[in-house]
């Protein structure tokens, strides 16, 4: 099983923000001087730039589209007016060690913050099908020189979907080689935020579509919490996509149990001893309502007190099970080193087992059985499911809310307008509606559900589904 997703960097107070745009051209001064606005704006650390159009392009002409006095970059010429392509990074933020590059793309491959390994790819596909085949055969291959998690970035010239595209024609073939070529190179499409397409024709605005794109190998949802975003279109019919991490605080997460938790063998006792000894008095409604909010309390304090961090644990027991082996290879063990190593490796499985768990319910994948998976695919899975429903901020008139304060606010304000009585008086259903006393099996219509038919009932829903948002899943009952 693979935990390597818990060894990640300490990375989290480091924030980096990347930005790939079809520029469509850096010929005029006025166009890049626009560009070097947006930079400044959004305080972007490594720009990739497509279709520059300019044959040749000097460090001053860089320098007056980048907003920093620190600047490194690596060029590809267009050929004629047709391509081109341009990286600019603060060589704070990245560090480069070795680079190549064609007519089609620049791979950059460094350290981000002198830690997290990596190559970055600034990418400008061709129209045609067949060529673009080629650039992903390319790719493939190059991807056995640089191992590191790779970041795609860049005008890729195709969809993934039919949805992708409006009053455009379909290409079915390119569709899939693309989709093969991601898949082949195990990278995850970073949902959209902002808006559903990124570029239009310039006339009529009829035709969209989404060819513009940010891949990252899963190593990096990992380490950075990423956010990609739609940014408006401005001088370009490709808009910029603006790839950064969140750093808002939307304050404490609210409760929910954890599957895992039923996994440790101290658990069911203290579930059963926490009920027990909570005394309310009351109708029986009341009773549960109040008995879960003290069990919900409980919880919470157990949680960190003795189920603590799991990763953390798996990764202490997997080092002491390592100097254990080590030591029987120098030695023969005596009793109590021997049990000691059952005792970890039992713990090991139970610990990895956990992990599994944790991630299976957080990635909320229908799995028939809990067994061996790739827990690094169930956290990629968790972290685009997590930013495809985040809600980022909501759009009143002409009015962008994005603190988190003023989001909730105006959540509470919309569904407090939505359950308030409009009218003094509510309409009345008229008409003459036979009764169904008499007919055939009256009687079970009237019949009280029996306590077998709802424990048979809530015995077979999912475990993971939470009938109420107090944050116990069915799993509990």
């Amino acid at each position: 099983m693979d935990t390597s997703w818990g060894n990640v960097l300490e990375l989290s107070w480091l924030f980096m923000k990347i930005l790939s745009w079809n520029a469509r051209g850096l010929g005029r001064k006025e166009k890049r001087g626009k560009v070097k606005k947006l930079l400044k704006e959004r305080n972007i650390d490594i720009v990739l730039l497509q279709e520059t159009k300019k044959a040749e392009l000097t460090e001053d002409e860089v320098r007056s589209v980048w907003g920093r006095d620190k600047m490194e970059f690596m060029v590809v010429d267009a050929v004629g007016s047709a391509g081109g392509l341009l990286c600019i990074w603060d060589p704070d933020v990245f560090q480069l060690t070795e680079c190549c590059s064609n007519r089609r793309f620049i791979l950059l491959s460094g350290t981000i913050f002198n830690q997290f390994n990596c190559a970055i790819l600034n990418i400008y596909a061709p129209n045609d099908v067949g060529s673009r085949g080629h650039l992903w055969d390319c790719l493939l291959k190059l991807k056995e020189e640089f191992p590191n998690p790779w970041c795609l970035g860049g005008d890729f010239n195709e969809i993934r979907q039919i949805a992708d595209r409006r009053g455009c024609s379909r290409r079915d073939r390119g569709m899939k080689e693309f989709n093969e070529f991601i898949d082949k190179c195990e990278v995850s499409d970073l949902p959209l935020l902002g808006r559903r397409f990124t570029w239009c024709n310039s006339f009529g605005g009829e035709k969209w579509s989404k060819i513009d794109r940010i891949f990252v190998d899963p190593r990096w949802l990992e380490i950075f919490n990423l956010k990609l975003w739609g940014l408006p279109r401005l001088v370009s019919d490709h808009c910029p996509l603006l790839m950064m991490e969140d750093e808002r605080d939307w304050g404490p997460k609210p409760f929910r149990v954890l599957n895992a938790w039923f996994l440790h063998k101290n658990f069911r006792s203290f579930w059963e001893s926490k009920w027990k000894e909570s005394r309310v008095d009351g109708w029986a409604g009341f009773i549960l309502i109040q008995k879960l909010k003290i069990l919900k309390n409980g919880l919470r304090s157990w949680n960190v007190e003795v189920f603590g961090n799991i990763v953390n644990k798996l990764k202490t027991v997997e080092g002491e099970l390592h100097k254990i082996d080590l030591l029987a290879e120098a030695r023969d063990l005596d009793d109590d080193e021997k049990g000691r190593r059952r005792e970890i490796r039992a713990e090991m499985w139970s610990l990895s087992r956990m992990v599994e768990w944790l991630w299976l319910q957080k990635s909320r994948l229908n799995w028939a059985m809990k067994g061996d998976k790739n827990t690094r695919f169930f956290h990629v899975v968790t972290k685009c499911r997590t930013i495809r429903n985040e809600l980022h901020s909501i759009t009143e008139g002409d009015v962008v809310y994005e603190e988190p304060s003023q989001v909730k606010n105006k959540v509470m304000e919309y569904f407090k307008n939505q359950y308030t009585k409009l009218w003094p008086d509510r309409p009345e259903l008229g008409g003459h509606f036979p009764s169904a006393d008499g007919s055939v099996r009256f009687d079970l219509l009237e019949t009280e559900f029996s306590e077998a038919e709802i424990k048979l009932v809530v015995m077979e829903c999912d475990g993971n589904i939470a009938p109420g948002p107090d944050g116990f899943n069915m799993l509990c009952f």
